[in-house]
């Protein structure tokens, strides 16, 4: 997302609608991290905001959401289940904290982490 979404008069930066995003997608269960999975222990360790990096969000001709997601998930959950919780709380989040809704979300799954 490159410019500003403007709903009801007020403007929303691009940073603030994928910091939502992905607020909503890291308190899924069984989602590992957004993106590279070095930047985000990075971010972690430094105490900062999550990472947006493996979101991409375009708003469609009527105003809605159209959003990408890279993930890295947990071992032991059934992919399908993540993704769909993850869609139902990126949507959630977008229409209770921005007032828009959300026409789509792609999940990617780009890693499997295994634990001991």
């Amino acid at each position: 997302m490159t410019d500003d979404l403007n709903v009801e008069g007020m403007a929303i930066a691009p940073g603030v609608v994928e910091t939502i995003i992905a607020i909503a997608t890291t308190e899924v269960e069984g989602v590992a991290s957004i993106g590279s999975t070095a930047t985000s222990n990075i971010r972690k360790a430094l105490g900062a905001k999550p990472s947006v990096q493996g979101i991409d969000v375009v708003v469609d001709e009527n105003n809605q959401l159209q959003v990408s997601v890279r993930l890295e998930v947990n071992s032991g959950y059934p992919l399908p289940e993540i993704a769909a919780k993850v869609r139902s709380a990126i949507a959630a989040a977008a229409e209770s904290q921005i007032g828009v809704s959300v026409s789509s979300v792609d999940i990617y799954i780009d890693a499997i982490h295994f634990t001991d």
